[in-house]
Protein backbone atom coordinates (compact mmCIF):
# COMPACT_ATOMS: atom_id res chain seq x y z
CA UNK A 1 0.00 0.00 0.00
CA UNK A 2 2.70 2.65 0.93
CA UNK A 3 4.63 1.92 -2.20
CA UNK A 4 1.81 2.06 -4.46
CA UNK A 5 1.06 5.30 -2.52
CA UNK A 6 4.43 6.41 -2.78
CA UNK A 7 4.67 5.57 -6.47
CA UNK A 8 1.68 7.42 -7.64
CA UNK A 9 3.14 10.62 -5.65
CA UNK A 10 5.82 10.56 -7.76
CA UNK A 11 3.88 10.64 -10.84
CA UNK A 12 1.85 13.25 -9.95
CA UNK A 13 4.79 14.96 -8.85
CA UNK A 14 6.41 14.27 -11.89
CA UNK A 15 3.27 15.33 -14.00
CA UNK A 16 3.52 18.55 -11.98
CA UNK A 17 7.08 19.51 -12.91
CA UNK A 18 6.56 18.40 -16.87
CA UNK A 19 3.28 20.80 -16.35
CA UNK A 20 5.57 23.46 -15.47
CA UNK A 21 8.43 23.44 -17.94
CA UNK A 22 5.63 23.17 -20.44
CA UNK A 23 3.82 26.45 -19.28
CA UNK A 24 7.29 28.12 -19.56
CA UNK A 25 8.34 26.67 -23.16
CA UNK A 26 4.53 27.50 -24.50
CA UNK A 27 4.95 31.27 -22.87
CA UNK A 28 8.06 31.53 -24.77
CA UNK A 29 7.00 30.37 -28.16
CA UNK A 30 3.55 32.10 -27.93
CA UNK A 31 6.14 35.64 -27.30
CA UNK A 32 8.19 34.90 -30.47
CA UNK A 33 4.92 34.26 -32.12
CA UNK A 34 3.14 37.01 -31.33
CA UNK A 35 6.59 39.09 -31.85
CA UNK A 36 6.92 37.35 -35.25
CA UNK A 37 3.57 37.97 -36.88
CA UNK A 38 3.03 41.19 -36.10
CA UNK A 39 6.84 42.22 -36.62
CA UNK A 40 6.05 40.41 -40.12
CA UNK A 41 2.77 42.83 -40.89
CA UNK A 42 5.55 45.91 -39.66
CA UNK A 43 8.46 45.42 -41.70
CA UNK A 44 5.68 44.50 -44.65
CA UNK A 45 5.54 48.15 -45.13
CA UNK A 46 9.34 49.09 -44.01
CA UNK A 47 12.03 47.36 -45.33
CA UNK A 48 15.21 46.08 -43.01
CA UNK A 49 17.49 48.27 -44.62
CA UNK A 50 15.29 51.51 -43.28
CA UNK A 51 14.73 50.09 -40.25
CA UNK A 52 18.12 48.94 -39.15
CA UNK A 53 19.92 51.27 -41.21
CA UNK A 54 18.17 54.78 -40.76
CA UNK A 55 19.86 57.07 -38.36
CA UNK A 56 16.64 59.09 -37.42
CA UNK A 57 13.32 57.62 -35.37
CA UNK A 58 9.80 59.63 -35.57
CA UNK A 59 7.49 56.84 -36.57
CA UNK A 60 4.32 59.09 -35.42
CA UNK A 61 5.63 62.42 -37.70
CA UNK A 62 4.54 63.24 -40.88
CA UNK A 63 6.51 61.94 -42.99
CA UNK A 64 7.59 59.13 -40.40
CA UNK A 65 11.11 57.97 -40.32
CA UNK A 66 11.82 54.52 -38.95
CA UNK A 67 15.31 54.42 -38.61
CA UNK A 68 15.92 51.90 -35.07
CA UNK A 69 19.53 53.06 -34.77
CA UNK A 70 19.24 56.06 -32.32
CA UNK A 71 17.07 53.97 -30.01
CA UNK A 72 19.63 50.94 -30.37
CA UNK A 73 22.42 53.68 -29.52
CA UNK A 74 20.27 54.94 -26.07
CA UNK A 75 19.88 51.56 -25.14
CA UNK A 76 24.01 50.57 -25.32
CA UNK A 77 24.86 54.02 -23.62
CA UNK A 78 22.60 53.27 -20.54
CA UNK A 79 23.32 49.82 -20.19
CA UNK A 80 27.18 50.45 -20.71
CA UNK A 81 27.38 53.32 -18.33
CA UNK A 82 25.20 51.18 -15.77
CA UNK A 83 28.14 48.82 -15.67
CA UNK A 84 30.80 51.09 -15.26
CA UNK A 85 28.84 51.85 -12.07
CA UNK A 86 28.18 48.59 -10.91
CA UNK A 87 30.84 46.36 -12.22
CA UNK A 88 33.43 48.17 -9.72
CA UNK A 89 30.66 48.25 -6.64
CA UNK A 90 29.86 44.91 -7.15
CA UNK A 91 32.99 43.15 -8.22
CA UNK A 92 34.49 44.73 -4.79
CA UNK A 93 32.12 43.81 -2.47
CA UNK A 94 31.88 40.09 -3.96
CA UNK A 95 35.50 39.76 -3.30
CA UNK A 96 34.60 40.92 0.36
CA UNK A 97 32.18 39.28 1.27
CA UNK A 98 33.41 35.96 -0.28
CA UNK A 99 37.09 36.38 0.69
CA UNK A 100 37.62 39.49 3.73
CA UNK A 101 33.93 39.45 5.12
CA UNK A 102 32.86 37.25 8.40
CA UNK A 103 30.12 35.21 8.45
CA UNK A 104 27.88 37.36 10.38
CA UNK A 105 29.06 40.31 8.45
CA UNK A 106 28.14 38.18 5.13
CA UNK A 107 24.72 37.35 6.65
CA UNK A 108 23.78 40.92 6.81
CA UNK A 109 25.59 42.16 3.84
CA UNK A 110 24.44 40.09 1.50
CA UNK A 111 20.75 40.31 2.39
CA UNK A 112 21.08 44.21 2.84
CA UNK A 113 22.60 44.46 -1.17
CA UNK A 114 19.62 42.46 -2.54
CA UNK A 115 17.44 44.73 -0.88
CA UNK A 116 18.38 46.78 -3.85
CA UNK A 117 16.87 44.52 -6.26
CA UNK A 118 13.57 44.75 -4.76
CA UNK A 119 12.92 48.41 -5.30
CA UNK A 120 10.90 49.17 -7.77
CA UNK A 121 12.08 50.54 -10.66
CA UNK A 122 9.71 53.62 -11.53
CA UNK A 123 11.10 55.02 -7.76
CA UNK A 124 14.85 54.94 -8.99
CA UNK A 125 13.86 56.85 -12.18
CA UNK A 126 12.10 59.45 -10.31
CA UNK A 127 14.94 59.11 -7.49
CA UNK A 128 17.04 60.09 -10.60
CA UNK A 129 15.04 63.12 -11.95
CA UNK A 130 14.91 64.64 -8.64
CA UNK A 131 18.23 63.60 -7.06
CA UNK A 132 20.80 62.27 -9.29
CA UNK A 133 20.46 65.23 -12.40
CA UNK A 134 19.88 68.10 -9.83
CA UNK A 135 22.35 67.67 -6.81
CA UNK A 136 25.12 65.02 -8.45
CA UNK A 137 25.35 66.21 -11.97
CA UNK A 138 24.51 69.58 -12.54
CA UNK A 139 26.82 70.70 -9.86
CA UNK A 140 30.01 68.54 -11.53
CA UNK A 141 28.65 69.35 -15.40
CA UNK A 142 25.79 72.53 -14.97
CA UNK A 143 24.61 71.71 -18.90
CA UNK A 144 23.51 68.81 -17.71
CA UNK A 145 20.02 68.74 -18.91
CA UNK A 146 17.07 67.81 -17.18
CA UNK A 147 16.10 64.24 -18.62
CA UNK A 148 19.57 62.64 -19.42
CA UNK A 149 21.37 59.53 -20.19
CA UNK A 150 23.74 59.74 -17.27
CA UNK A 151 21.68 59.89 -14.56
CA UNK A 152 19.86 56.66 -16.21
CA UNK A 153 22.86 55.07 -16.44
CA UNK A 154 23.64 55.63 -12.63
CA UNK A 155 20.09 54.06 -11.08
CA UNK A 156 20.20 50.81 -13.48
CA UNK A 157 23.88 50.46 -12.25
CA UNK A 158 22.41 50.56 -8.85
CA UNK A 159 19.62 48.32 -9.82
CA UNK A 160 21.91 45.64 -11.59
CA UNK A 161 24.79 45.52 -8.36
CA UNK A 162 22.84 42.89 -6.72
CA UNK A 163 22.88 40.56 -9.74
CA UNK A 164 26.62 41.16 -10.09
CA UNK A 165 27.26 41.01 -5.97
CA UNK A 166 25.22 37.75 -5.69
CA UNK A 167 26.12 35.87 -8.50
CA UNK A 168 30.17 36.62 -8.48
CA UNK A 169 30.57 36.18 -4.64
CA UNK A 170 29.05 32.53 -5.23
CA UNK A 171 31.26 31.71 -8.39
CA UNK A 172 33.99 32.85 -5.96
CA UNK A 173 32.95 30.80 -3.19
CA UNK A 174 32.89 27.85 -5.59
CA UNK A 175 36.21 27.95 -5.88
CA UNK A 176 37.57 25.03 -3.70
CA UNK A 177 39.72 25.88 -0.80
CA UNK A 178 42.73 23.86 -1.45
CA UNK A 179 43.81 26.41 -3.97
CA UNK A 180 43.71 29.08 -1.46
CA UNK A 181 45.40 26.67 0.93
CA UNK A 182 47.96 25.92 -2.07
CA UNK A 183 48.61 29.47 -2.39
CA UNK A 184 48.89 30.47 1.86
CA UNK A 185 51.42 27.24 1.52
CA UNK A 186 53.39 29.24 -0.59
CA UNK A 187 53.18 33.18 0.93
CA UNK A 188 51.23 34.48 -0.71
CA UNK A 189 49.21 37.51 1.00
CA UNK A 190 45.28 37.73 1.28
CA UNK A 191 45.17 39.88 -1.71
CA UNK A 192 47.18 37.95 -3.90
CA UNK A 193 44.91 34.97 -3.38
CA UNK A 194 41.89 36.86 -4.22
CA UNK A 195 43.56 38.60 -7.23
CA UNK A 196 45.74 35.86 -8.72
CA UNK A 197 44.50 32.43 -7.31
CA UNK A 198 40.58 33.10 -6.64
CA UNK A 199 39.40 35.52 -9.12
CA UNK A 200 40.89 33.93 -12.88
CA UNK A 201 39.15 30.58 -11.09
CA UNK A 202 35.79 31.99 -11.22
CA UNK A 203 36.54 34.19 -14.30
CA UNK A 204 33.33 31.82 -16.20
CA UNK A 205 31.18 32.74 -13.38
CA UNK A 206 31.79 35.90 -13.19
CA UNK A 207 32.08 36.63 -16.81
CA UNK A 208 28.39 34.90 -16.95
CA UNK A 209 27.22 37.16 -14.03
CA UNK A 210 27.96 40.30 -16.07
CA UNK A 211 26.59 39.45 -18.98
CA UNK A 212 23.28 38.76 -17.54
CA UNK A 213 23.13 42.38 -15.72
CA UNK A 214 23.84 43.50 -18.76
CA UNK A 215 21.47 41.77 -20.64
CA UNK A 216 19.25 43.08 -17.53
CA UNK A 217 20.20 46.97 -18.09
CA UNK A 218 19.44 46.44 -21.51
CA UNK A 219 15.79 45.63 -20.75
CA UNK A 220 15.45 47.96 -18.24
CA UNK A 221 12.22 49.80 -18.39
CA UNK A 222 10.61 52.38 -16.13
CA UNK A 223 13.87 53.72 -14.64
CA UNK A 224 15.24 54.96 -18.08
CA UNK A 225 11.62 55.90 -19.25
CA UNK A 226 11.59 58.48 -16.57
CA UNK A 227 15.15 59.60 -16.43
CA UNK A 228 16.54 59.94 -19.94
CA UNK A 229 13.69 60.88 -21.30
CA UNK A 230 11.51 60.06 -24.69
CA UNK A 231 13.69 61.95 -27.41
CA UNK A 232 15.55 59.81 -29.90
CA UNK A 233 18.99 60.85 -30.16
CA UNK A 234 21.96 58.77 -31.94
CA UNK A 235 24.69 61.44 -30.26
CA UNK A 236 26.94 59.26 -27.16
CA UNK A 237 26.83 62.66 -25.18
CA UNK A 238 25.76 61.01 -21.81
CA UNK A 239 24.36 64.62 -20.67
CA UNK A 240 21.79 64.74 -23.35
CA UNK A 241 17.86 63.50 -23.37
CA UNK A 242 17.99 59.88 -25.06
CA UNK A 243 15.45 57.20 -25.85
CA UNK A 244 15.72 53.43 -25.14
CA UNK A 245 14.07 50.79 -26.56
CA UNK A 246 12.05 49.92 -23.77
CA UNK A 247 11.12 53.91 -23.31
CA UNK A 248 9.67 53.48 -26.75
CA UNK A 249 7.97 51.00 -25.68
CA UNK A 250 6.17 52.66 -22.88
CA UNK A 251 5.48 55.91 -25.29
CA UNK A 252 3.50 54.29 -27.46
CA UNK A 253 1.65 52.16 -24.88
CA UNK A 254 0.46 55.30 -23.65
CA UNK A 255 -2.67 54.90 -26.23
CA UNK A 256 -2.23 57.35 -28.30
CA UNK A 257 -1.52 55.43 -31.18
CA UNK A 258 -4.31 53.84 -33.51
CA UNK A 259 -3.82 49.93 -32.59
CA UNK A 260 -3.67 47.89 -36.38
CA UNK A 261 -1.70 51.31 -37.89
CA UNK A 262 2.02 51.09 -38.78
CA UNK A 263 3.16 52.86 -36.27
CA UNK A 264 1.46 50.72 -33.36
CA UNK A 265 3.29 47.85 -34.96
CA UNK A 266 6.30 49.51 -34.43
CA UNK A 267 6.00 48.05 -30.71
CA UNK A 268 6.67 45.02 -31.77
CA UNK A 269 9.05 45.14 -34.24
CA UNK A 270 11.56 47.71 -31.56
CA UNK A 271 10.25 44.59 -29.13
CA UNK A 272 11.61 41.77 -31.45
CA UNK A 273 14.67 43.79 -32.01
CA UNK A 274 15.37 44.23 -27.96
CA UNK A 275 14.56 40.57 -27.71
CA UNK A 276 17.25 39.62 -30.40
CA UNK A 277 19.37 41.50 -28.74
CA UNK A 278 18.96 39.93 -25.05
CA UNK A 279 18.64 36.42 -26.71
CA UNK A 280 21.82 37.57 -28.01
CA UNK A 281 23.79 38.39 -24.88
CA UNK A 282 22.53 35.38 -22.97
CA UNK A 283 24.06 32.96 -25.78
CA UNK A 284 27.10 34.69 -25.67
CA UNK A 285 27.42 34.19 -21.66
CA UNK A 286 26.38 30.55 -22.07
CA UNK A 287 29.27 29.96 -24.85
CA UNK A 288 31.49 31.97 -22.20
CA UNK A 289 30.45 30.08 -19.60
CA UNK A 290 31.26 26.38 -21.87
CA UNK A 291 34.51 28.03 -23.24
CA UNK A 292 36.39 29.02 -19.84
CA UNK A 293 34.26 26.55 -17.47
CA UNK A 294 37.06 24.75 -15.45
CA UNK A 295 36.75 21.27 -13.76
CA UNK A 296 38.08 20.68 -10.30
CA UNK A 297 38.18 17.31 -8.72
Amino acid sequence: MLSNYSRVKEKLIHAGFFICATVSIATTVGIIFVLGRESLAFFGHVSLVEFFGGTEWAPTFEPPKFGVIPLICGTFLIAAGALVVALPVGLGSAIFMSEYAPSAVRAILKPTLEILAGVPSVVYGYFALMFVTPYVLRPLFPRTEIFNAASAAIVVGVMIIPTISSLCDDALRAVPRHLREAAYALSATKLEVSTRVVLPAALSGMVAAVLLAFARAVGETMAVAVAAGMTPNLALDPLQRTQTLTGFMVQISQGDTPAGSVAFQTIFAVGGTLFAITLAINLIAHKVLKRFKEVYE
